[in-house]
């Protein structure tokens, strides 16, 4: 429990946030009105009274803090509830930089999907023809770890059954690739390979593992040269083993299994168990220009774009679907918007941009094991890309909301 005199600042604090969250836009705030530009092509004006409704949603779901950033041709527009670090008592920020889980997916799948264009990898290809004996079956293609049709088995089903005592066994430990495709392979395949979606953090393990082998350098040195760098993404990082997230940043708080017991801040570890899979840091301002210069396609080829945005249902809704590395949604307003959710222990993340990448929004409340405050967070998406029409999907819990389930990037008990 925190000392009483900084329950009280930590409370403080928020009721500020909320205070100013829900007090008129300021001019640099506000969302201009709606310009010739964004008329011509369609697009909605973020609805802020919505946007803001998702974020309040999430904290009274339980996260300490979230936050989202919409860029678009009107602007930027930033929002922020609760607090970024429970002990300071210290204000959500929306620059703060946080762990992105699997949105690293997408980074990774762009890497990947550059060597393809370089013909150093085949999306077609046996991964065994490039990682001979890795795998138990030949059949198993690079197209289907992207797609999540291996069949492999997500070894954090097992890892993290326990939340808490899961995290805590590997928040300092430092995995190989072949580790984690050890602990997979000891669990029995999903699916044969190509039949079904089944989403596995083992698969990502594997694009890891083949990006390293075709270029011959860490994963850390080709997000940096091919991404990073190029979009002057300064506030993205990827720093496996490391365990401190430096700079300004929002802490992470992860709820346990049991029903009362008090939050874990879970901010420092190596995330060795994901690393290709989910061990990206970053900002919503970054996330916000990364997922727009992949949709305006500045980072691939336009054939390797549309592979990448070629996608298959991922539920029986007929809303939410999967291609390489990419999620698309097809929110209630007609709006399909593409990018990735993220879930690491404390963080919980939304990065996605329309097709064409004109608007973009990054999302983030930093909890996790707390689905609820997910599903509350994923309202960012219809408010921003449906704008008034989201108004009926941002209900407060009191009376139900409309948004759908959170999907799950990581196992969680979801403790009431």
């Amino acid at each position: 429990m925190l000392p009483s005199s900084n329950r009280r600042l930590a409370l403080s604090a928020t009721l500020l946030t909320l205070v100013a969250a829900l007090a008129p836009a300021t001019a640099a705030q506000a969302a201009p009105a709606v310009s010739p530009e964004v008329a011509r092509a369609g697009l909605a004006t973020p609805d802020l009274k919505a946007l803001e409704q998702a974020l309040l949603n999430t904290t009274a779901a339980g996260a300490p803090g979230a936050m989202a950033r919409f860029s678009g041709p009107d602007g930027v527009v930033t929002k922020a509830v609760g607090v970024r670090d429970t002990g300071a008592g210290a204000a959500m920020d929306p620059k703060a930089r946080f762990r992105i889980g699997s949105v690293s997916k997408t980074f990774s799948s762009v890497v990947l999907l550059q060597l393809v264009a370089e013909k150093k990898i085949s999306l077609d290809a046996s991964v065994n023809s490039y990682l001979p004996g890795l795998l138990p079956d030949d059949r198993i293609t690079v197209r289907h770890l992207m797609t999540h049709r291996s069949g492999l088995a997500d070894y954090t089903n097992a890892m993290f059954a326990q939340t808490v005592p899961g995290f805590e066994a590997v928040r300092n430990k430092v995995f190989g690739y072949q580790d984690l495709v050890k602990l997979s392979l000891a669990e029995p395949r999903t699916t044969e390979p190509g039949v079904a979606y089944k989403y596995s953090n083992t698969n990502f393990v594997v694009v890891g593992m083949l990006i390293e082998k075709a270029t011959g350098n860490k994963v850390a040195k080709e997000y940096d040269r091919r991404i990073f760098k190029p979009l002057k993404l300064k506030n993205t990082s990827y720093v496996h083993p490391a365990t401190a997230v430096k700079g300004l940043h929002a802490r992470g708080y992860l709820h346990p299994d049991e029903a009362g017991a008090p939050l874990v801040d879970s901010t420092e570890q190596t995330v060795s168990w994901a690393q290709s899979a989910g061990a990206v840091i970053s900002s919503p301002a970054d996330l916000n220009t990364f997922t727009s210069a992949l949709l305006r396609g500045k980072l691939l080829s336009p054939e390797m774009l549309d592979a990448m945005t070629t996608v298959t249902p991922t539920d029986t809704t007929n809303t939410r679907f999967y291609g390489l590395g990419l999620r698309r949604y097809d929110l209630s307003c007609g709006t399909s918007v593409y990018g990735h959710t993220g879930t690491v222990q404390g963080y919980y993340t939304y990065a996605f941009s329309t097709r064409d990448g004109r608007q973009s929004l990054a999302a983030m409340a930093n909890t996790s094991n707390r689905g609820q405050a997910n599903t509350a967070l994923g309202g960012t998406l219809e408010a921003a890309f449906c704008g008034t029409k989201a108004a009926k999907a941002m209900k407060s819990p009191a009376r139900g909301s409309s948004v759908a389930p959170a999907e799950v990037d990581l196992p969680e008990r979801h403790a009431r």
